[in-house]
């Protein structure tokens, strides 16, 4: 092969090499910042349970999160790690809905069950060989 054409078949497969990480990155900062921001919310309603509106407005916006991620462009890379975002948020909108309803064992069952969850999606994620991006 001569080196023009294998400059020409590279040259035809670097916009596909620069685009996947970009996706990628582009989804996990997008799902670092809802799984972050559901985890932060749901710790702060833990501590303030009985706090019926503050639990309300904790589910409506954890259904927004839920709504918004359902609707996410998922590249292809990370197809497999997706369900699992979506899992974790679901769980974290149930924990929200039972300390609505006043059970709160049922709010500590389905937090747990939505960390649970995250930790899945972070291993998916790495088998996968991407991480979600620290968001502070």
């Amino acid at each position: 092969m001569s080196a023009r054409r294998g400059f020409l078949m590279l040259a035809g497969v670097a916009p596909f090499l620069l685009v996947a990480p970009a996706e990628g990155g582009s989804y996990l900062n997008r799902a670092a910042m809802l799984v972050v921001q559901g985890s932060r919310e749901s710790e702060y309603l833990r501590g303030r349970v009985n706090d019926k509106d503050l639990a309300e407005l904790v589910r409506q916006v954890a259904v927004a999160r839920l709504e918004a991620a359902s609707r996410m462009n998922v590249p292809k890379e990370v197809v497999q790690a997706h369900p699992h975002l979506l899992l974790t948020l679901e769980n974290y909108e149930r924990s929200a809905a039972a300390a609505v309803e006043g059970h709160n064992d049922r709010f500590l069952v389905y937090q747990q069950r939505a960390r649970d969850e995250e930790g899945i999606l972070r291993g998916v994620l790495k088998q996968l060989g991407w991480t979600l991006p620290e968001f502070k």
